[in-house]
């Protein structure tokens, strides 16, 4: 009988020093619990901010696009063929003259 006390008092000295190891250990379990976390926040951040490049990357290629469609346009409309087009409807036509460039000598002749 002073075989299976001396086991039993075997077993439990070795639940004791198991669970005082355990108690030991759990700031340095908590610890790992916080690493753990932050691992996770770390990574769904992550995630997040690829989405968002990623959202601004295609919208930006779509600005891009439409600024050289513009642009080709206004380049387009601003050629001379094209304003005179435009300018016929309001009465409006090219001159057979060249303008007149005045000098400041010619303006000074006029006045005296």
């Amino acid at each position: 009988m002073s075989e299976s006390n001396n086991k039993k008092q075997g077993s439990d000295k070795l639940f004791v020093i198991r669970y005082e190891w355990v108690l030991k250990q759990l700031p340095f379990f908590l610890f790992l619990s916080l690493l753990a976390v932050i691992y996770t926040a770390n990574g769904h951040w992550a995630d997040n901010t690829i989405s968002d490049i990623n959202h601004t990357t295609k919208k930006l290629k779509d600005l891009q696009y439409e600024y050289k469609s513009l642009k080709s346009l206004e380049m387009f409309r601003s050629r001379e063929a094209q304003v005179v087009i435009a300018a016929t409807p309001l009465g409006l036509k090219i001159p057979a003259t060249p303008p007149i460039q005045l000098n400041e000598s010619t303006d000074l002749d006029k006045q005296q």
